[in-house]
C-alpha cells in the first residue's frame, strides 16, 4: 500500500500589506506615490531585499491612515480600515527618491493570495499570514472573445502614439500576452471605470475564460466599440 504526499501549500508569514482603493491584479503595472511614514520604511526594505509586499483592496476605510473623531476615549484614535481578504503580490520594478519623505514606486503584480490572518502593528502598518494561488493557467483566447483582444490591442497602440515619451506611465506594460485570456482580462479590468469591488470580484475568479466573458459583456454594456 502507497501513499501520496498532498501538494505543499505555499504560504508567507508577517507579509507586509499596502490597503488601497484599487485591486492590483497578475500581471498588472502599477505607480505608487509613497509618503506616509508607516510605507516608507517598509517600502525601502523591500526593494533592497528584492521582496514582495502584498496589495489588498480596501472594503472600508482610507488609503492614508485618519484620525476618527468619533473615537471613544481609551480606543484606538484611528478610522477603522477593512480589507477583502483576497489580493496580489506586488515585486518593486522601479524605484526613486525625489526628495526627503517621498518615495515613487512602480510595481508589478505576481501571485494572488489568501488572507488567513492579519494584524495591524502600533505604527499602522498591516501584516499578514497569506496562503498562494497557483499561477493561472494560460488559456487561448478563443475566437468569439477575439475581438475583445484586438481592441485592447488598438487601445494600446493609440496610447503609444499619443505619449510616445511616456512609454513606462502606460497601464500596459511588457510582456504582451495577447493570446492569453487571463493576462487580456486582466488588463482590460484594469482599464475599465469601474468600482474597486467589482475588480476585485473579477480578480478573484478561478476561470480565466470565464473572467474575459464577463469583461466583454460589460463592455458591450458600457458600448465599446470592438
Amino acid at each position: 500500500m502507497t501513499s501520496e504526499t498532498p501538494p505543499a501549500v505555499l504560504a508567507l508569514q508577517q507579509l507586509p500589506l499596502f490597503p488601497l482603493q484599487t485591486v492590483l491584479f497578475p500581471g498588472g503595472w502599477m505607480p505608487l506615490r509613497i509618503f506616509e511614514v508607516r510605507y516608507l520604511d517598509m517600502i525601502s526594505r523591500c526593494h533592497k531585499a528584492g521582496a514582495p509586499f502584498g496589495v489588498v483592496c480596501l472594503r472600508e476605510g482610507s488609503e492614508v491612515r485618519r484620525l476618527d473623531p468619533n473615537a471613544p476615549p481609551n480606543g484606538d484614535a484611528f478610522a477603522k480600515e477593512v480589507f477583502y481578504p483576497v489580493g496580489t503580490l506586488a515585486h518593486i520594478e522601479q524605484l526613486e527618491r525625489p526628495q526627503p519623505g517621498l518615495l515613487m514606486i512602480h510595481c508589478r503584480g505576481l501571485q494572488r493570495f489568501h488572507v488567513t490572518s492579519s494584524q495591524q502593528l502600533p505604527h499602522g502598518l498591516w501584516v499578514g499570514d497569506v496562503r498562494l494561488d497557483e499561477a493561472e493557467p494560460v488559456v487561448p483566447v478563443p475566437n468569439d472573445l477575439a475581438s475583445t483582444r484586438d481592441a485592447l490591442q488598438r487601445l494600446l497602440n493609440n496610447l503609444q502614439e499619443r505619449e510616445p515619451g511616456a512609454m513606462n506611465e502606460l497601464p500596459l506594460q511588457p510582456p504582451y500576452q495577447w493570446d492569453d485570456c487571463g493576462w487580456v482580462a486582466n488588463r482590460w479590468a484594469e482599464l475599465l471605470p469601474a468600482p474597486a469591488e467589482l475588480k476585485h470580484r473579477l480578480m478573484t475568479l478561478d476561470n480565466p475564460l470565464v473572467r474575459l466573458e464577463l469583461i466583454s459583456d460589460l463592455l458591450d454594456r458600457m458600448g465599446v466599440e470592438r
